[in-house]
């Protein structure tokens, strides 16, 4: 069975990093193929859930994944992490909403794609952690994912300390939206999905496209964008129609 797997469930592409005996940590082959899924899943879906198998989210990338530069130049260097910086602008970019469903460990790459997602619903004895500087590693990596979702003194915090961070504690630092019951996670994600394609493509996509571009955005820019968007959208026939695919 794949590493990976991408479902498409009526509206929802389900993607399921699936190596839960080792902890779902993800291959370079995975990222890439994860990067492919998400860059088309407008094309078929109309959101996106990011899981893992089995008991844990992502405890990080496989070791044995990680390609080797052919030298040591710092171009073949950034060349190399393209495979990660790509999985996380997959995500950041992806032009339908990305639900993160978090259970057990999210570590590293895992707490990143976790982090990243438009939302993230994680079970309340899920735990999160940033480790590489364990490692003697500069996550810069990390950092990027973390940069317009987390706050300054979190990311600091949780990249110095290597803590392992609980879920109620996530969503103060910015990486987390809600902490719900283990028992009632699925569940709960799946009435969020539910409510989000309840309403029309247009406007959720419209949510998200507003979000991903006016946060870098001084305010009078995000405010013209907001009336342009606001006149545009809410006068255009797809949204009279209400909900459904594009």
């Amino acid at each position: 069975m794949s590493d990976l797997l991408c479902e498409l469930d009526g509206d929802i592409l389900r993607v399921t990093l699936n190596r839960p005996d080792h902890g779902n940590a993800a291959t370079d082959d995975m990222a890439a193929e994860m990067t492919a899924a998400l860059n088309t899943a407008h094309e078929r879906a109309r959101l996106v859930v990011l899981t893992g198998a089995g008991k844990d989210f992502c405890k990080g990338r496989a070791n044995h994944s990680r390609r080797t530069a052919a030298t040591s130049e710092a171009l073949d260097r950034r060349r190399q992490a393209d495979v990660v910086f790509d999985c996380y602008a997959a995500i950041r970019y992806c032009r339908v909403p990305v639900i993160a469903k978090v259970r057990g460990q999210a570590i590293g790459f895992g707490c990143s794609m976790a982090s990243v997602s438009d939302i993230t619903i994680a079970a309340d004895d899920a735990i999160f952690q940033i480790n590489e500087m364990e490692h003697n590693i500069l996550p810069t990596m990390v950092l990027s994912s973390l940069i317009d979702r987390a706050t300054r003194k979190g990311i600091t915090y949780m990249v110095h300390s290597a803590a392992r961070v609980s879920a109620e504690r996530a969503i103060s630092f910015g990486l987390v939206s809600d902490a719900v019951p283990a028992a009632e996670l699925d569940a709960r994600v799946e009435a969020l999905c539910a409510k989000m394609i309840s309403a029309p493509a247009i406007a959720t996509e419209g949510v998200k496209d507003y979000l991903k571009r006016a946060m870098t955005m001084d305010v009078p820019a995000a405010v013209d964008y907001a009336r342009n968007l606001h006149a545009v959208v809410n006068s255009s026939s797809e949204i009279k129609r209400g909900g459904g695919k594009h």
